[in-house]
């Protein structure tokens, strides 16, 4: 075989070897990412539709494709705060990461006492006095609606999550999530002044592309939610005697 012909079949042969090697790595390559946009509009003609009312709904995706599984944050290291001053919770709603922490200080010159007893993680902190702080690890998917067993007027929602594609809606009810790859995913909305019920009719399926990544306007039909709840023991709240630490005069 003279020279010229065998240089120029190596070449071809590396020509065809790199273009296989290009394809396979193409392959291996993560899904093209999209920034889903999106825009979150409580259908209610109350005074609750508000600014600060819109910035409690919550939007996230689940990924339906198994191989699209998203990688979860490290969350070993990260500590999240849900403070108690003033005879509130600051802020009243948090969203987090299975498996992340959450302190709750007392910031308040009195007694308090944390307590949760629904689906995201069921925890009673019992009675701690100012100064102090206690910890809740939340393991397990689900919404956790937090109150205090003295004061009822106390309460805060902590939303846990198997997935990092999610936002709380903004002010003006704008969501903004970055980083999601294209693919098929079900999307979830939360709202404090809805019913389960309508929550979870409104869970459905999306498909996510370059050409395809807004979510529309959502709508999101809210009620008057009465507020009230019992405590720890299921029963009304009972007056603050002076006697009692969670007391404080008026």
């Amino acid at each position: 075989m003279k020279g010229p012909t065998l240089r120029r079949r190596i070449a071809e042969k590396l020509v065809h070897s790199c273009a296989l090697a290009f394809l396979f790595l193409a392959q291996l390559s993560p899904a093209q990412q999209v920034t889903v946009t999106g825009h979150v509009q409580p259908d209610n003609a109350s005074k609750h539709t508000n600014a600060a009312e819109k910035s409690r709904i919550v939007v996230w995706l689940d990924p339906l494709d198994v191989n699209d599984q998203p990688p979860m944050r490290d969350v070993s290291a990260q500590r999240l705060t849900l403070t108690q001053k003033g005879k509130m919770f600051e802020p009243h709603l948090l969203v987090v990461q299975v498996g992340s922490v959450v302190d709750f200080p007392n910031r308040d010159p009195f007694f308090h006492n944390v307590f949760s007893l629904f689906d995201g993680k069921r925890f009673d902190l019992g009675l701690y006095e100012a100064g102090t702080t206690r910890h809740v690890r939340f393991d397990r998917p689900g919404v956790c609606y937090i109150f205090c067993n003295i004061h009822p007027e106390m309460s805060a929602v902590v939303i846990v999550l198997a997935t990092p594609y999610y936002a709380v809606a903004s002010g003006g009810g704008a969501i903004n999530i970055p980083g999601v790859p294209a693919g098929r995913y079900q999307l979830h909305v939360w709202d404090e002044r809805s019913l389960p019920e309508t929550l979870s009719q409104m869970t459905r399926e999306v498909t996510l592309s370059s050409t395809q990544s807004t979510l529309g306007t959502i709508h999101i039909p809210e009620t008057d939610l009465p507020l009230a709840h019992k405590n720890k023991y299921g029963r009304e709240y009972d007056k603050p005697a002076p006697s009692s630490p969670g007391y404080i005069p008026q």
